[in-house]
């Protein structure tokens, strides 16, 4: 009995000793997987960081404060070469309705003068006529939802920082009001003075340029694909050349080639009024965008330009048509300078005052 005895009480405290060797390997690899998992965070933030200030330092010189004078008095804003002749991106409640335009460049405060301002996209040009650096652009429509995203501006008059977020979203409407086109929704800070700044991806690309904020926890910035449309424009034109070809649409009862877009009736008078098209017809594509649901023409109409012929695609039955119309001036954007009672900007970022 006591040789049993003996032996329960051995296997016991073996128990008890391997229970407890476990118990310290089970905390230790917890400890170690929680040290491992910190250090992978500290590895992941710094190598962000170190990306941030890569873009940083190498996009800095091509982003400029704007100084100019309105009649509230002196502002200032940001802007930034879009090419090595001095052209310059910023917003149009930095670029609009002012005068004496200089820029800081290299320490120096350099003439410039508006070359246009457009108020349906939210954007102005500006040009300096001396050579300059210039930021590469990049595809806005590549742009998904978490996409790390910087911007360089020059916050409150302070010297030139950078602010890092991510895309929070695409939107056509703000607070039930619509944009011109779908614009970005990014989940960054912005001060005022930041109004122009360039919005890049981590390859140092502009992919949109800051034109709105919402009470500085986020901002908007319109892709630079619709910018360079505008710009398009005006390199051929001379202005802004918004399109309209007089279609109205809802949404159908259902979905067919992949569209919800219905025509529900043909306006007289407009471009469209003589093309062809009867209401019933579902849309699929105007121009080179495709046409899924009602809302999505609006981003078709903002790419349209007046004076250019349009492809219209439709299904009507069975049948696939396709009608060429000559799109006419928005009538929403009276001539010659732009303007539109959806401007996105009844929240512009702030401007700079100084006395």
């Amino acid at each position: 009995m006591r040789q049993l005895s003996g032996s329960k009480g051995q296997r016991e405290f073996s128990f008890r000793f391997v229970s407890a060797a476990v118990t310290r390997l089970v905390i230790a690899i917890g400890l170690g997987l929680i040290a491992g998992s910190l250090h992978a965070q500290e590895q992941s933030a710094s190598s962000i960081s170190r990306e941030v200030k890569e873009v940083f330092e190498r996009s800095s010189r091509a982003v400029v404060k704007i100084r100019a004078v309105d009649e509230h008095g002196k502002l200032s804003g940001t802007g930034f070469f879009v090419d090595p002749t001095g052209t310059i991106y910023t917003a149009f409640s930095v670029g609009a309705d002012a005068d004496d335009f200089t820029v800081e460049l290299d320490g120096k405060e350099v003439p410039a003068r508006q070359v246009m301002a457009d108020r349906r996209s939210g954007i102005a040009l500006l040009k300096v006529d001396m050579p300059t650096p210039a930021l590469p652009l990049g595809k806005s429509n590549d742009l998904e939802v978490t996409t790390p995203v910087l911007t360089v501006g020059f916050p409150l008059d302070l010297p030139k920082s950078p602010s890092y977020g991510m895309i929070a979203g695409f939107d056509r409407k703000f607070l039930g009001r619509y944009f011109s086109t779908t614009h970005l929704r990014v989940n960054l800070p912005t001060q005022r003075g930041e109004a122009g700044s360039p919005l890049l991806n981590l390859r140092g690309e502009v992919v949109g340029i800051l034109v709105s904020s919402d009470n500085g926890a986020a901002c908007y910035a319109l892709p630079i694909d619709a910018a360079e449309k505008i710009r398009s424009d005006f390199d051929r034109f001379g202005e802004a050349r918004h399109g309209w070809i007089g279609i109205n649409v809802a949404e159908a009862a259902k979905e067919v080639e992949g569209s919800r877009a219905q025509f529900t009736d043909i306006m007289p008078g407009t471009p469209a009024a003589d093309s062809g098209a009867k209401a019933g017809d579902i849309l699929l594509e105007v121009g080179k965008k495709k046409v899924h649901q009602p809302e999505d023409v609006i981003d078709a109409s903002f790419f349209i330009t007046a004076g250019d012929n349009v492809p219209i695609t439709v299904l009507r039955g069975n049948e696939k048509l396709t009608f060429t119309v000559e799109a006419a001036f928005h009538p929403a954007t009276p001539r010659p300078r732009i303007a539109s009672p959806l401007s996105p900007h009844a929240f512009p970022l702030g401007l700079d005052r100084t006395p």
